[in-house]
């Protein structure tokens, strides 16, 4: 701290300073938090939110200046990160009290708004208080809880900037606002039943059915007897369903044309949780953190979960209430429902309740609404603890807008170079980066629809406008034809500002090297689905040094074709009559197995005949594609109604089979290129080949896909081993793979190596945006420092 400009007042020497803090430091009761640490040494000045954070002016004794933020970044509220602080001295001016001021406002924004915060532990005590005029009010809040990105219309974080700016406050609460001992002092969510948002019950045409508390208990009934119910909550809405009836679920799944894809469940308490399902230590403690996550924990046997809420899963994507509004409605039920994402399959996440009326028509039965409007659709996250780490499936409420601060000591001055980085196709999350902090957007989904593509745009204009972003280069995917990539050139040209195609599995990578701040080399294992490599074909089993903006492809997986090309997506048995093929040619007339059987005779010569001539067989190294012709092998998938759903079924076959030590790999030969200076390869041909004898013996289908998985860890190692980089990142969706990702960590670790993979940011495609950004941060200070 700098020693200020001092003064003496009798024997007692004064400094007064000023300090800019940046970080998540608005929506979270941070400005009534330091006025009361301010009150409490006796300290003067103010306080105020402006677009680059929180300001403080400060005047005391030296030591009292010390205590103070000492004591502001120890007692910081949990759901607070304070990322910087800078400090210059000032005049004195005997200021004697502290108040909270006047937000300022310019347009160079580099604040952020706090996440969507769960409600708290005091706000739930007065919901079921009957003494408290909070009694059953489903949007109570105070400074430490409620919604804040979701309502947020500008920066900075004041009620005059969110949607509460329609509901003015009455008396009562007006005096809790301006009362500094009062934990709702400057709670900018605040309402009561008197001034704030209510509930409505409208039935399928949008009439009204019942209002406040007749409309909660009767939205409780109709879950209870099977009915469908939209409810509108913090980022959009759910459709909710009894979870223990498979003719209601079924019902669901019909009319959201919803097949097998595995549903989130909304349990009234963790008490009902651990009753179904197995939950650890880490586990219990997101699910209960201010985040409050939809957390994957296994099902237990003796749960009276219904058997379609997730088929052929062992899993169950667990939640627990993080609104009033789901408190109430679960109190009163006593049961798990299901609480999935409100919109038709591949739509984005419908907000506003007359949209929902047209969009969910035909899904709900009835329709539990308020008029508190939500700017911006958030969904739920999803995670998983694996090998007690947090692995981020779908980030989203709870988790956004928190910023990455990049911990480089960059000699360039990156607030004049706002990047904005558009992601990919699948999963797809943008980003802009503002100084220093990368801001990674909500899940926004898959742009395979109109509707998604809108989102997608619209989601874009909202991060611009809220955080200030007048991009000067726009990152993008390599792959021409990707929806994204078409729309950063538009936009490129439109804005007369260059767009940098940054390969896929590089970004992949670069995600895990920013979050983790990995300074120098690290050899990055990618592995995905596909993504668009620089010979033209479709990568996804890739081995990279990564440094910055460079990186090198030393090995990968052998090419194989896939006939038909995208539709082996949704068809594994082609991948695994393309890999049958490569391996045997004709022979594969003479077999039996699962995926041929499928197809049959006509199909399977119809694709035979697309392999032999080289006709719509776009070439692959893709991992993702390998499980999926392994899983269709096994007879576990043919035919899949979601993404990884192939995938998926043979990781949960293996993992019965994970503590048998006798089980040896496959073996995946890795073997140089004939050219120097090419990438290694490692054959998948033997291991297909030992597959197809042992299911022709009748070995457990279980040990086999053990064995698979287990061959892919030790062609980690193998690499790591020749390679010799003591860092290792695992990225890519394969790696949402929990077997997969525990036996490599082992195998790596054991070895010395230290290994790193996504914890807070996806390592599937929702995490490409982040590292499209950090990469176009390192060639603008690279281009800067050499110009």
């Amino acid at each position: 701290m700098n020693s200020g400009v001092q003064a003496h007042i009798g024997s007692e020497q004064r400094e007064r300073i000023q300090l800019t803090i940046r970080g998540t430091v608005q929506g979270i009761g941070f400005r009534p938090f330091v006025f009361r640490l301010a009150q409490d040494l006796s300290l003067g000045g103010w306080t105020s939110n402006t677009p680059q954070g929180t300001l403080l002016e400060l005047e005391g004794t030296p030591n009292q200046l010390r205590v103070f933020q000492k004591r502001m970044m120890t007692e910081l509220p949990s759901s607070g990160n304070i990322e910087t602080m800078t400090s210059i001295s000032l005049p004195i001016i005997d200021e004697q009290s502290f108040s909270i001021g006047n937000s300022q406002w310019n347009d160079q924004t580099q604040s952020v708004v706090s996440p969507d915060l769960a409600t708290c532990q005091q706000c739930l005590e007065d919901v079921n208080n009957p003494l408290s005029r909070r009694y059953r009010y489903p949007f109570t809040t105070c400074t430490q809880c409620g919604p804040r990105f979701s309502i947020a219309l500008r920066l900075p974080y004041d009620r005059l900037n969110t949607t509460m700016h329609l509901f003015p406050l009455c008396h009562h609460c007006q005096q809790e606002y301006d009362d500094p001992s009062d934990r709702r002092f400057h709670a900018e969510t605040i309402a009561c039943p008197s001034c704030g948002p209510q509930v409505e019950l409208w039935n399928q045409e949008g009439n009204l059915s019942a209002q406040r508390e007749e409309g909660l208990h009767a939205a409780s009934e109709i879950v209870r007897n099977g009915g469908i119910l939209a409810v509108k909550g913090l980022g959009g809405f759910q459709l909710w369903v009894n979870a223990e009836s498979s003719e209601a679920v079924q019902r669901l799944r019909q009319r959201k044309n919803r097949p097998t894809k595995p549903f989130a469940i909304l349990f009234p308490s963790l008490p009902y949780v651990e009753q179904h399902c197995l939950v650890s230590h880490d586990a219990r403690d997101l699910l209960i953190s201010p985040a409050a996550p939809i957390v994957l924990v296994k099902k237990r046997t003796a749960s009276t979960l219904a058997w379609n809420v997730a088929p052929n899963n062992p899993y169950v994507g667990a939640m627990l209430p993080f609104t009033p509004l789901h408190h109430l409605l679960m109190n009163d039920l006593l049961m798990p429902v299901i609480a999935t994402s409100g919109n038709r399959s591949e739509e984005p996440l419908v907000i506003d309740e007359r949209d929902a009326i047209h969009r969910l028509q035909g899904i709900a039965d009835a329709f539990l609404v308020h008029d508190r409007p939500i700017v911006r659709p958030i969904d739920d996250s999803v995670v998983q603890v694996v090998n007690e780490k947090c692995l981020m499936r779908r980030r989203a409420r709870g988790y956004v807008p928190s910023p990455l601060s990049v911990k480089r000591d960059f000699d360039n001055d990156l607030t004049a170079f706002p990047i904005l980085a558009v992601g990919g196709h699948l999963k797809n999350a943008v980003a802009v980066t503002t100084g220093e902090q990368i801001i990674v957007s909500q899940h926004i989904g898959d742009l395979s629809t109109p509707e998604a593509s809108t989102q997608f745009e619209q989601t874009i204009a909202d991060m611009l406008t809220l955080f200030h972003v007048t991009p000067q280069t726009i990152a993008c995917d390599s792959h021409p034809d990707f929806r994204s990539s078409r729309f950063a050139s538009q936009l490129g040209k439109k804005l007369n500002i260059p767009v940098m195609p940054i390969q896929h599995h590089h970004a992949h990578i670069s995600a895990c090297q920013a979050e983790h701040d990995l300074q120098g080399p690290v050899l990055g294992v990618a592995w995905d689905g596909a993504g668009y490599g620089l010979d033209d074909t479709m990568w996804g089993g890739e081995f990279l040094l990564c440094k910055d903006t460079d990186f090198t492809r030393l090995a990968h997986i052998t090419p194989f074709r896939l006939p038909g090309g995208e539709i082996c997506m949704r068809e594994p048995r082609r991948v695994a009559l393309a890999l049958l093929y490569e391996v045997f040619g004709e022979k594969v007339f003479e077999w039996d197995l699962p995926p041929l059987q499928s197809l049959g005779q006509q199909m399977t010569r119809s694709l035979v005949t697309l392999l032999e001539k080289n006709i719509n067989c776009p070439i692959t190294t893709s991992i993702g594609r390998l499980f999926d012709g392994v899983s269709a092998l096994l007879g576990l998938s043919q035919v899949a109604s979601f993404e990884g759903e192939a995938a998926m079924a043979l990781e949960f076959l293996a993992e019965s089979e994970m503590e048998k030590t006798h089980l040896h790999p496959y073996h995946i030969p890795l073997e140089p290129q004939s050219q120097l200076q090419e990438p290694w390869v490692a054959d998948w041909q033997p291991l297909i080949s030992a597959i197809v004898r042992d299911i022709s013996e009748q070995e457990s289908p279980s040990a086999i896909a053990f064995r698979f998985h287990h061959a892919l860890a030790i062609l980690i190692t193998d690499v790591a081993e020749r390679i010799q980089c003591p860092q290792i990142v695992l990225s890519g969706g394969v790696f949402q793979n929990a077997l997969l990702l525990k036996l490599s960590e082992a195998a790596l670790t054991k070895l010395g190596f230290t290994v790193y993979t996504p914890q807070l940011f996806s390592p599937n495609d929702g995490g490409l945006c982040l590292g499209q950004a950090f990469i176009t941060m390192h060639q603008f200070v690279q281009q800067n420092n050499s110009a």
